[in-house]
């Protein structure tokens, strides 16, 4: 089973990441942030990972920690998951639309974490969620999933249309990238002979 379970507790918050890469696209998000349960929940839908995600924050201060440190525990259950990375595809993209918007993604789970994020998302706030909080998690995500990632929005401008299609478009590369390769099945898709 490729499956993982991480558990993060500090100060501000407490975090519990449980995954399944072979799993079907089943989530139970429950994070205390909506509009972040809702983007959690299209992470799993398109990439086919289950997800059940529990997080209590210090939302009295804001829902900054929140979602940066569920972007941890998720990069730190990826890497569990995925083991020594045998078999694996290692590389995904998507160019995904979204009524107005199109988002690209192209990442690698190189362990080498490095992010670009394009979105120039046009409001500071989608309800009462913080639009930067979008790039925090992302980067959390890509650092502690040893995953370079580069997300451009190419067009779009509904703030709701771009972020939602950012992590549709991030879960559609990530599907491909996990996916056992059925040519090199038993081999790490690098020269190095690592990952």
């Amino acid at each position: 089973m490729r499956s993982a379970s991480v558990t993060r507790k500090t100060a501000e918050t407490s975090i519990l990441v449980e995954i399944n890469l072979d799993g079907s696209g089943v989530y139970d998000n429950q994070t205390g942030v909506g509009f972040f349960d809702h983007m959690l929940d299209q992470l799993s839908r398109h990439s086919l990972i289950d997800f059940t995600i529990r997080a209590e924050g210090d939302y009295h201060i804001d829902d900054h920690h929140t979602v940066e440190d569920t972007g941890i525990a998720l990069g730190q259950a990826l890497v569990q998951a995925l083991g020594d990375k045998k078999g694996i595809r290692r590389y995904g993209e998507c160019h995904l639309a979204m009524d107005d918007a199109q988002v690209r993604c192209a990442l690698d789970l190189s362990a080498r974490p490095f992010l670009i994020c394009n979105l120039d998302v046009p409001t500071q706030k989608i309800g009462t969620f913080d639009t930067e909080l979008v790039r925090e998690f992302f980067q959390a995500l890509s650092t502690h999933g040893g995953i370079t990632l580069h997300i451009d929005k190419l067009h779009g401008f509904n703030s709701h249309h771009i972020v939602e299609a950012a992590f549709k478009a991030v879960a559609r590369a990530l599907r491909h990238a996990v996916e056992t390769d059925p040519r090199k099945a038993d081999a790490i898709p690098s020269t190095k002979g690592a990952l």
